[in-house]
């Protein structure tokens, strides 16, 4: 089950930006700093209270437009139809950013597949339904931008509770490169892979975990990337760039110990 949010206004000459997973952490952080850079916002969660308060207090102090719908992202059916929605609402979407995702884990063959195989349809099968819903859309529109939030942890294999969680993160890195190599025209993709950035998510960890960054400085990192429209960003770039160069070719027992 699907609602829409309406509020009707003129739309902004920046465009729309569409956000998933943006009732908390990064998502909601984002949401507040495109609305601030001036674009209109279609904004969907499961959470819809939190949901709705965000767009209220976007509204007030930016007074952008902000529409919002309830959505659970392993719903396929509902991913294409809250999409296409707001596109006939708006008249166009001109980005998409993939960034809904969980962080459930534990380590493969002990018991706990239902937290891997939960991770594992939210943030690869979900983001596969969210990349079929945008690019239809942006075919038919002859332009688009599709932003998918991958993670540091994409680069390499991750151990224990962390295997599934970047093995699908990686599955996201492939899928940008798969569509830019496919060259639409019209078409930019974008995949960002934060480092550590304080957000509910990872609110678990210790406060003084080495490169952690608070959420705002770290969201600006990434939206400035994907203002930029960066084939492929590590954010924020200290430490995260030399890292990433890194992690690409020390062997696994030194990169167990950056992660």
């Amino acid at each position: 089950m699907t609602r829409i949010t309406r509020m009707n206004s003129p739309i902004s000459k920046k465009g729309v930006v569409l956000i998933t997973g943006a009732s908390s952490g990064l998502g909601e952080e984002m949401a507040r700093q495109f609305a601030a850079l001036g674009y209109d916002l279609a904004l969907c969660a499961r959470r819809t209270d939190r949901l709705d308060a965000l767009a209220d207090e976007i509204r007030l102090s930016t007074g952008r437009r902000v529409e919002t719908a309830a959505l659970d992202v392993t719903d396929s059916v509902a991913v294409a139809s809250v999409f296409h929605e707001f596109a006939q609402r708006y008249g166009t979407i001109n980005r998409v950013v993939v960034n809904a995702g969980i962080g459930k884990g534990a380590p493969l063959g002990t018991g706990r597949a239902d937290a891997n195989l939960a991770t594992a349809m939210t943030n690869f099968v979900g983001a596969l339904a969210q990349a079929e819903a945008a690019l239809e859309i942006f075919r038919r529109q002859g332009r688009g931008h599709l932003v998918l939030i991958s993670s540091m942890s994409a680069l390499r294999g991750m151990r224990r509770s962390m295997t599934t969680y970047a093995a699908t993160k990686a599955g996201l890195a492939s899928l940008a490169e798969g569509l830019r190599s496919e060259n639409i025209k019209g078409l930019d993709v974008s995949v960002v892979h934060p480092g550590y950035i304080r957000s509910e998510m990872n609110a678990h960890v210790e406060q003084k975990t080495r490169f952690m960054v608070d959420t705002e400085t770290g969201v600006r990192a990434m939206v400035e990337a994907i203002e930029r429209r960066r084939a492929k960003a590590y954010v924020p770039a200290w430490p995260w760039v030399p890292i990433g160069i890194a992690m690409k070719v020390l062997p696994l027992r030194i990169v167990r110990r950056l992660t």
